[in-house]
């Protein structure tokens, strides 16, 4: 999945956004509204981390955006902790809310729970024909044999399994499996659904739509 932490400590959304992407997350740091709006726009975001009291563009704001245009998932992360800042968060629209200090094992869970409840229903485990992907447990079975996969290889697989046998372009893999700082024009796609076809053995499971991207059929 893909995540915007928005905060304006520096050390914090480091370290937030380096923990995520130890759990396999995509993740991109916006130190301020302004430049969360600027990604906001330019970006696919599955679930973006919130702070309220930004520089620039106030949290509350974004949140509003956010809750607009029906695309993200919203976890205000805030020092904010009273009852009423906690309800007003949610009543302008926030999926959820949690208050700092924090425990970085809830963050991970409530990242996750949200990413599991988009616009489209998606099942918690995703299966296509012997293949069995656990986003949870971030596990792969094919014909009951775990597959031992890198970060970026599950992230690719989970992606053209949430496809439902759709083709995927490239441009949709990079977008939601790395990150803004990936050079567009980089075959690290290419190389990467090399690997995991190796990884998960005969017959071929992934195939090269012409011209589009990729498909598991």
């Amino acid at each position: 999945m893909r995540v915007l932490v928005v905060e304006d400590e520096e050390l914090l959304a480091d370290a937030v956004a380096e923990g995520l992407r130890r759990e396999a997350m995509a993740v991109d740091v916006a130190l301020d509204g302004h430049l969360a709006s600027v990604s906001i726009a330019a970006n696919d975001y599955d679930v973006v981390v919130l702070d309220r009291d930004l520089p620039g563009i106030h949290g509350d704001e974004l949140c509003r955006t956010l809750v607009d245009a029906g695309t993200a998932r919203v976890l205000m992360l805030t020092a904010a902790a009273a009852v009423p800042d906690r309800v007003s968060g949610l009543a302008i629209g926030a999926d959820d809310y949690l208050t700092k200090p924090f425990a970085f094992a809830e963050l991970v869970a409530r990242i996750r729970a949200l990413a599991r409840r988009p616009r489209e229903v998606i099942p918690p485990v995703l299966e296509r024909g012997d293949v069995r992907l656990d986003p949870h447990r971030r596990e792969v079975f094919r014909a009951g044999h775990y597959v031992r996969l890198t970060r970026k290889e599950f992230g690719v697989l989970e992606e053209l399994l949430r496809a439902s046998g759709g083709a995927v372009s490239t441009e949709r893999l990079l977008e939601k499996v790395w990150d803004e700082h990936t050079d567009p024009f980089t075959n690290v796609v290419r190389v990467t659904v090399m690997t995991l076809r190796r990884k998960l053995g005969d017959p071929p499971l992934v195939r090269t739509v012409p011209g589009v991207g990729y498909q598991v059929p």
